[in-house]
């Protein structure tokens, strides 16, 4: 009876098996993971297999009854997590981190978005689980509890450690340094599985929570060194060009660079600012830079000429760090600030995070009449956005500096057909379809905008600034956008897909396209050179764009880097004028500074490593005054 009863098959291993087998079909069904050679298969297939032994493993410890009612509901955790990537990953072709889950404010304006990426199929991602249960509930021969030895526990547990350690072997050799790439998700998940990625993702949260506590003034020695030595002196005949002239900074929402000089249909997506950037200053080869925060990166970025973090967002994890930004250095030189956007105020925690940089006002949700009629999508349409943002400038003290971010081009691209301009493109993808029409409502939104500027006389003294805050068509997206714009989308085309617009415009000055290599890291710094603010003891990484001796290099958030001649993505050195693999040693000269900037930014921001700046005897970035 005992022999029979071994012959069985435990329902551990069946949990196990099943979990396993789907966790690898989804890996290859729902995740775009690139895969090079056989042994990165193997990985990728066996990564998942040492934590579910472990984690089912634990129940070889209970009795029958609290046996199955622990793999049940660990099965059914475990799967959640993973379709939460899933969905997740739909969008914004990444994987969820433990900040990302801290920020449940957001949760609520999500609906729209949520709905679109979910829909009837993705029960099929719970089927082990049904199966699972069937099998709990009929118990049908071939299943057995098998009461295991002290000794085959431990066998069992000495298994799941030999693998887990023959899975990170292999990841080693085929990726060395494996666990200090953070900012590379998809090569964690790659190698050592999403589940195994995830205990990581918290141990290295816990890391980032003592490292503020552990931090000291002697940290940012070599980072202001670094600093210094990269700065640049503001040139001379545009420092101060704009000084005591209002400031209207525009975050086009989701607004990549493909759009400009293009159309769809045979009709311009962007008529207006194809008009607007033949009298302003017009940065072709500008890229976003954002992580896992998107919008609030932007900010962030654009605010501090600091990176954003690999892992959620600035804005809910550091949200009490001190900071240098924008707003509180124009605020000490005479200048009213304010952010208007027509969304919650804490979306984002931008509530919180705004009094960190300084703003003095937020015109937020209650500071707009907001009604079904005038919203869409995710609220409150940018034509009646604008129009109504009019009147909170006319009554802001002068100058002042205002910051306003759009919501009509934001994902999913939402549009009732009277609000038109143009019709949807005609692939088999929906998003991309309908990402045309609202680019063109957000363009028709700042014609009226800057047009009503003009009629209540704030046009002639105020510089506009408009960029794109971040990609709005991720890489879920190549097929249908390689057949629009007529190629395929490579990991090359896909770095140069992430170029937004920068469009800087001075009354009286005429339109000129800058074609060098930046990015939203280099506004802060060619804001206040504009209005003759000196940046020579602040603490950033930009570098004012009007500069001649400038570098043409930006890094972007995940380790990708763009020069002049060269794209480095994905760990392949790309000739920009080609797109062809080059040398990899091209690229090399580069490399290490990518890698500093991106390391010594996430210490300044770990760290709160700003609170100790006048300890270490450079002056405090907080007292500086226009020349």
């Amino acid at each position: 009876m005992e022999k029979n009863r071994w012959s069985k098959v435990s329902l551990v291993a069946v949990a196990t098996v099943l979990l396993w087998l789907k966790t690898y079909i989804v890996y290859k069904t729902s995740f775009d993971i690139k895969i090079e050679n056989w042994k990165q298969e193997f990985i990728l297939f066996i990564n998942p297999l040492s934590f579910l032994m472990f984690i089912f493993g634990i129940s070889l410890f209970m009795k029958e009854r609290s046996q199955r009612r622990y793999i049940l509901i660990t099965s059914f955790l475990i799967s959640a997590i993973l379709f939460a990537n899933v969905v997740f990953y739909r969008f914004y072709n990444d994987f969820l981190t433990i900040p990302v889950l801290f920020q449940t404010s957001n949760m609520s304006d999500l609906g729209s978005s949520v709905n679109e990426l979910v829909n009837w199929t993705d029960l099929l991602n719970f089927t082990d689980f049904i199966i699972l249960a069937a099998l709990v509930k009929w118990k049908p021969g071939f299943i057995a509890y098998h009461n295991y030895s002290k000794l085959g526990r431990r066998a069992f547990f000495l298994m799941a450690v030999a693998i887990g350690f023959f899975n990170l072997g292999m990841a080693e050799t085929e990726r060395p340094q494996l666990l200090t790439r953070t900012f590379d998700r998809e090569i964690l998940v790659k190698n050592i599985g999403t589940y195994n990625y995830h205990l990581y993702d918290a141990f290295l949260q816990s890391k980032s929570s003592a490292q503020r506590a552990l931090a000291d003034g002697s940290e940012l020695a070599d980072i202001d060194n670094y600093d210094k030595a990269n700065y640049k002196e503001p040139d001379k005949d545009m420092f101060g060009i704009a000084k005591g002239k209002n400031v209207i900074l525009i975050s086009l929402e989701s607004t990549q660079n493909f759009v400009i000089n293009q159309t769809v249909n045979g009709q311009e997506i962007t008529p207006f600012l194809n008009d607007f950037i033949k009298e302003s200053y017009y940065f072709d080869n500008f890229y976003h830079q954002t992580g896992q925060g998107k919008t609030s990166d932007s900010e962030f970025l654009v605010e501090n000429s600091l990176y954003p973090l690999s892992r959620g967002a600035v804005f809910f994890t550091h949200s009490g760090n001190e900071y240098n930004a924008t707003p509180e250095i124009l605020g000490k030189n005479g200048y009213f600030t304010a952010s208007l956007h027509a969304n919650n105020k804490s979306f984002w925690n931008r509530d919180i995070m705004y009094k960190s940089l300084g703003y003095e006002r937020f015109y937020s949700l209650p500071d707009y009449e907001v009604t079904e009629e005038n919203s869409v999508g995710w609220g409150m349409k940018d034509i009646d956005f604008f129009d109504q943002s009019v009147q909170h400038l006319k009554e802001m003290p002068k100058p002042f500096y205002a910051k306003f971010i759009t919501l009509t081009n934001h994902f999913p691209f939402e549009l009732e057909e009277q609000d038109r301009f143009i019709e949807p493109y005609t692939s088999e993808d929906k998003t991309v379809n309908n990402y045309f029409p609202t680019v063109r409502y957000t363009d028709e939104a700042i014609k009226l905008f800057v047009q009503k500027l003009k009629d209540e006389g704030l046009y002639e003294d105020s510089i506009i600034i408009l960029y794109g805050d971040h990609y709005g068509i991720s890489e879920n997206h190549n097929k249908a956008m390689g057949e629009y714009l007529g190629k395929e989308i490579t990991p090359f085309e896909s770095a140069q897909l992430q170029r937004v617009p920068l469009i800087v415009h001075i009354p009286g000055h005429t339109g000129k396209t800058v074609s060098t290599v930046s990015g939203q890291i280099d506004i802060k710094p060619t804001i206040l050179h504009l209005l003759g603010i000196d940046t020579k003891n602040d603490m950033e990484f930009g570098t004012d764009l009007f500069n001649k001796e400038r570098m043409d290099f930006t890094v972007l958030r995940d380790g990708s880097f763009i020069t002049k001649d060269y794209v480095y993505t994905r760990d392949i050195c790309y000739d920009k004028a080609t797109g062809e693999q080059a040398d990899k040693d091209a690229c090399q000269p580069f490399m290490e500074k990518a890698k500093n900037e991106l390391e010594y930014s996430d210490k300044i921001i770990y760290g709160d490593l700003l609170r100790f700046y006048q300890q270490i005897g450079v002056g405090n970035p907080l007292d500086n005054k226009s020349r």
